[in-house]
């Protein structure tokens, strides 16, 4: 079998992770198929999600591992992950306790953009929770 093939085909798990270290990964809810959120993991993170069953990234901002909802509580329990067909992206199937935007939304895809006008954007959704009492900000 060749690479290629083993990579698209194959039973092993064999991430491609890019320059940087990173893995592009979406949560997605588990039962209701709303996509919540896109991060990327490392290695080390990705190991640590598979290891705990929660979710955790590697934060690109603060240069460090992010277990989500370590400052919220807004966990992500992961029910199971899947790869894409050359394993360059995670999908994360969660089940969730709270909303997961840092802004109060349950889905980070809070916005769309408008169909007549391709430069501005709407909301689509309510806030579930108030930021500034879960974070302090």
């Amino acid at each position: 079998m060749t690479a290629k093939k083993a990579i698209e085909e194959g039973l092993e798990f064999m991430p491609k992770f890019d320059n940087n270290g990173l893995i592009p990964a979406i949560a997605q809810d588990s039962k209701t198929g709303q996509v919540l959120m896109f991060a990327y993991m490392s290695k080390e993170s990705l190991d640590l999600t598979i290891r705990t069953g929660f979710a955790t990234y590697f934060s690109r901002s603060r240069g460090q591992l992010w277990k989500k909802g370590q400052k919220s509580g807004h966990v992500q329990k992961v029910e199971q992950i899947l790869v894409d067909c050359d394993q360059d992206c995670i999908l994360l199937k969660v089940s969730v306790n709270a909303g997961q935007c840092h802004v109060g939304y349950m889905s980070c895809f809070y916005r769309s953009i408008k169909a007549d006008n391709g430069r501005e954007l709407e909301f689509i959704a309510e806030k579930v929770y108030d930021p500034s009492e879960v974070y302090g900000q």
